[in-house]
């Protein structure tokens, strides 16, 4: 009697689980040193971080967001950074091809804390909101780092001009620069500079 009430069990958890994962989020360890110092501060102690789905459901992040992407270079891989501009802001740029740069509709400009070390839309460019996977919330791990992650911008990379905010979902023109993909840089196979986000169902097997 024992097995089908454990079977049974197991098929309405596991829908259960996937559908969380989903649409709620999940925990993931983040890796390198590009968000240093807010993320993995220590290089000997890694952060484990939550993050959250449901938070940008609708494609809705903020300016100072730390949000879990896709990377735009690499498509099997899934970085972390933090928002900086929103579509139609003006921002400064920092070794783009542009020095300015007005953000497209639909898209967003991300950076890495680290300035200098990490590669991000500087390297790529305005990225699509479709890539966007997730925000992290908090440190989940370790213990001591236990924390909120709130959504600032760093006072030296606050936009020049602030777009006003739009449905992601919205037609309205706003002025574009070149497709993002066209964008190259010297540093884009150096894979430490960008951490990477791992789920924790995939960290065991990675290891």
């Amino acid at each position: 009697m024992r097995f089908p009430t454990f079977l049974k069990s197991l098929l309405l958890g596991v829908p259960v689980g996937v559908t969380l994962l989903d649409c709620v989020g999940y925990v993931a360890r983040v890796e390198g040193v590009s968000m240093q110092p807010v993320l993995n501060p220590d290089a000997s102690v890694t952060d484990y971080v939550f993050l959250s789905r449901w938070a940008v459901r609708n494609m809705d992040v903020q300016r100072g967001d730390i949000i879990s992407l896709i990377s735009p270079k690499d498509p099997s891989q899934k970085i972390i950074k933090r928002v900086v501009a929103l579509q139609g802001d003006v921002i400064s740029t920092l070794g783009y091809k542009l020095p300015y740069v007005t953000v497209p509709e639909g898209h967003c400009w991300v950076e890495g804390d680290h300035t200098g070390n990490s590669l991000d839309s500087n390297t790529f460019g305005p990225v699509s909101l479709g890539l966007v996977t997730a925000r992290a919330t908090q440190i989940v791990w370790p213990p001591s780092r236990w924390q909120q992650l709130p959504s600032t911008v760093p006072k030296t990379r606050v936009p020049i001009a602030m777009g006003k905010k739009s449905n992601p979902g919205s037609t309205k023109a706003v002025n574009t620069v070149s497709n993002s993909n066209s964008s190259s840089s010297s540093n884009s196979n150096n894979s430490s500079s960008s951490p990477l986000v791992q789920p924790i169902e995939d960290v065991h097997r990675l290891n």
